[in-house]
């Protein structure tokens, strides 16, 4: 486990999505991808870049400055994620990129909607030095932990059907070696799925391996897609099941979904969360 050392006392915390697949400003640009905005009382941080530059493009809108970024966590190599990375870089001259040690040595490809590489095909290694790779778990000014999920007593997410990975022995199902959760606290926590591929549930699980913590927010994808007569994904039934287990499990627990979660599956998770879950879009913000 790798530390850095200044400590970081969390009060309150902004949340910004800066990019998704909805908005719901007309002034704000959207795509498939994913980018959200945190600030702590010590520190800025982007989770994901998504696809492009429009994070940056929305971020000068909301008034959030790139360049006061301090850390940048990749949580997984697909493009809709680290599309941004390359102008994000040539911008923010000092923050820290952590990432997977596996996600800039594998290429990514998806069959949904036609075969295609969802890699960044972009050298960013020249940036080298502002890297930091984790293998497995690492702690961040002693509240923000980054770490994989270790846990795969449920399911994976049906639509991680639809991807692979080249690693250097031709193409194959993608296992997602490359895919970190983000937790912000010490004992209350905030935590970021990405876009869950590993499955909610087994997240969830991971963190739970630690008794004393109590997880009060969890954002992100939870790829779980709506299903359509050429791709069937999870039934209604299936997410039924799913939001019982998250209501049994962590009932005091606040989920804010958006990007890979179809409106189906979220209208279906809210029948049995209820006010435990919401739908965020380009622009939204929370503050806890």
């Amino acid at each position: 486990m790798f530390y850095f050392n200044a400590y970081l006392n969390i009060k309150t915390m902004r949340i910004l999505v800066l990019a998704d697949n909805r908005t719901l400003n007309n002034d704000l640009a959207s795509e498939h991808g994913l980018c959200i905005f945190v600030e702590t009382e010590n520190y800025k941080c982007l989770l994901d870049l998504g696809a492009s530059d429009k994070f940056i493009q929305n971020a000068v809108k909301l008034g959030i400055d790139i360049k006061d970024i301090d850390y940048v966590f990749i949580s997984h190599g697909h493009l809709d994620h680290i599309g941004g990375l390359p102008p994000f870089l040539e911008l923010n001259k000092k923050a820290r990129i952590v990432l997977s040690k596996n996600t800039l040595k594998q290429s990514y490809f998806s069959k949904r909607n036609g075969f295609r590489n969802i890699s960044l095909d972009v050298d960013v290694m020249t940036y080298n030095d502002r890297f930091v790779f984790v293998e497995s778990e690492m702690v961040f000014k002693n509240e923000i932990q980054v770490f994989t999920s270790k846990t795969n007593h449920y399911s994976f997410p049906k639509a991680n059907k639809t991807l692979f990975k080249n690693a250097g022995n031709g193409l194959e199902s993608d296992d997602f070696n490359h895919e970190l959760i983000v937790s912000f606290g010490t004992d209350n926590l905030f935590v970021y799925t990405g876009c869950a591929h590993k499955g909610l549930l087994n997240i969830m699980g991971s963190i739970s391996l630690f008794p004393s913590k109590k997880i009060d927010y969890v954002i992100g994808g939870f790829h779980l897609l709506d299903s359509k007569p050429e791709q069937e994904f999870e039934t209604l039934n299936e997410i039924e099941s799913i939001a019982k287990e998250l209501l049994s499990k962590y009932p005091q627990t606040v989920f804010i979904t958006g990007h890979c979660t179809g409106e189906k599956v979220f209208n279906k998770l809210k029948e049995t969360l209820n006010d435990r879950i919401n739908y965020f879009y380009t622009g939204y913000s929370i503050c806890i």
